[in-house]
């Protein structure tokens, strides 16, 4: 099961595990986009190299005169009050792997809905 989560650019991505068998990782795909998605060894790397993916398919589309849908879904915001020392930890983590606090909450909760649609797939 993936989980489906909101790109900066207003587009809905989907995060997946990648089995053994393809290769491992993660995948992500943008359902408004057809053929756009990209793949990555972390769910961060995966929805890092996402994004270029999307940057490159609108280009394209751009580009050769086509239409450029739309996103399906309005993006949507929330707020969430931390503690100081987990703030703090997640932003000291952020700066660690790269990116902004932002898209490792993202990452975080895509991967923690993306791990738990596929153990409850496997539960009888």
């Amino acid at each position: 099961m993936s989980a489906r989560v909101k790109n900066p650019d207003g587009y809905q991505f989907t995060v997946r595990p990648l089995s053994a068998e393809e290769g491992g990782g993660y995948l992500v795909e943008y359902p408004d986009i057809p053929g756009c998605m990209s793949d990555g060894e972390t769910v961060e790397e995966a929805i890092a190299n996402g994004r270029e993916a999307l940057r490159d398919c609108l280009a394209v589309l751009r580009e050769s005169g086509r239409k450029v849908p739309k996103p399906g879904i309005e993006p949507a915001q929330w707020r969430q009050r931390l503690p100081r020392t987990l703030y703090s930890k997640l932003t000291r983590q952020a700066e660690r792997e790269g990116v902004s606090i932002n898209s490792y909450v993202t990452a975080i909760i895509a991967e923690a809905i993306g791990a738990r649609g596929t153990n409850q797939g496997h539960r009888r």
